[in-house]
Parts: structure tokens; C-alpha cells; sequence
């Protein structure tokens, strides 16, 4: 696995998670998924993922989007 596909793997697990707790739970826990969707936008427009930073120091080796 790469970091890209850890990245979407962590982001789209965080969005369930709030959504599922949201829903569930705490209508609060949606901040959770509004947290990692703008986390995702501003990745797409600066290139800086902090997730990326962790994958990598855990050592991921880099993919197409995050190097």
C-alpha cells in the first residue's frame, strides 16, 4: 500500500465514522466528516496532507499525489 491509498483509506473511514455517529449518536459527530472533507480540500489545492506526513514517517512508500 502507498500513502495515497492510506490517505483515501483513512479519509473515507473518518467521513463513515461521522456520518454512522451523527446519525447514531450525536448530531455533533458530523463536524467529524465536515472536519475531513475540508482536511481533503485544502490537501487538493496546497498539496499539504498532515495524514501523508504520518503515513510516511511510518514508512509508506510515496504515490502519485502526496510525495
Amino acid at each position: 500500500m502507498n500513502i495515497d491509498r492510506a490517505v483515501f483509506v483513512l479519509a473515507g473511514t473518518v467521513v463513515l465514522a461521522g456520518l454512522l455517529l451523527g446519525h447514531f449518536v450525536s448530531s455533533w459527530w458530523l463536524l467529524l466528516s465536515a472536519f475531513a472533507g475540508v482536511n481533503m480540500l485544502q490537501a487538493a489545492f496546497t498539496g499539504f496532507c498532515p495524514a501523508a506526513i504520518i503515513f510516511r514517517a511510518l514508512g509508506l512508500k510515496s504515490g502519485c499525489a502526496f510525495k
